[in-house]
């Protein structure tokens, strides 16, 4: 049994304008644009190779309420590409944004949704894995949200520290999933959540089934009568567990 991290999923209100924004931002291109979807990822890109973790903006009626619990780290290769990437993207539509973070060497910004990203300061850590250095969790456990990631993202464990742990494709290209323990309990439905598929033959309701036996649990989010299983990881984070391709 396995699953493979293939999406990033932004609720948005407008979500042509918004992906029309992050592929801008991130140099990659919209894909695809349906009314239930639209779809950036790299210019070239071959689904669903690990190189780039695709983004999917989907229509939601109820406005951004709290700070997201799951939200980029963006790259920059010295401190002159970061000023450089901080202003452009302040003219793309950006705007800076306040989460409590004080003096630190990263640049705290938010989207035209109000979705909060950082503008990291320049890390060899994140050479070569694009414009997006990682995705990042808050969590209570770090440790324990990894172990669970791990299996249902296919990914391995980079590092691990006190209040921090990282996983990355096995074929060490594209972006880091990152948790960071942070005060205070999920109170809202994630506005960006992941999605994992099972590889070409899988059967996606065992794997939702072997999630559960993992601490995944059943989700409601309004989704309906869909071909996908919504499940929430052990901390409730909300997440899909999509039919093969």
């Amino acid at each position: 049994m396995a699953t493979r991290l293939v999406h990033l999923v932004a609720d948005a209100a407008d979500p042509p304008g918004l992906a029309r924004f992050w592929a801008a931002a991130l140099g990659w291109e919209v894909a695809a644009e349906e009314p239930t979807e639209v779809v950036v990822w790299p210019r070239g890109y071959d689904y669903p190779d690990p190189v780039a973790l695709p983004l999917v903006f989907v229509p939601v009626p109820e406005p951004k309420t709290d700070k997201n619990r799951v939200h980029f780290d963006l790259a920059t290769s010295s401190v002159e590409h970061q000023a450089a990437e901080v202003d452009r993207l302040l003219r793309l539509g950006a705007t800076r944004a306040d989460i409590g973070q004080g003096d630190v060497p990263w640049v705290v910004l938010a989207d035209p949704e109000g979705n909060e990203f950082c503008v990291l300061d320049p890390r060899p850590v994140y050479a070569g894995t694009g414009p997006v250095a990682a995705v990042v969790v808050d969590c209570a456990d770090a440790a324990a949200e990894a172990r669970f990631w791990s299996v249902a993202a296919g990914w391995a464990t980079q590092q691990q520290a006190a209040g921090f742990a990282s996983l990355r494709s096995p074929a060490l290209v594209g972006p880091f999933l990152e948790f960071v323990q942070v005060p205070g309990a999920k109170t809202v439905k994630d506005r960006l959540h992941l999605d994992v598929r099972p590889h070409p033959g899988g059967d996606h309701l065992a794997e939702a089934q072997h999630l559960r036996g993992l601490g995944a649990v059943p989700a409601d989010v309004g989704q309906g009568d869909v071909p996908w299983v919504v499940l929430a990881d052990p901390e409730g984070n909300e997440f899909c567990v999509l039919t093969p391709r």
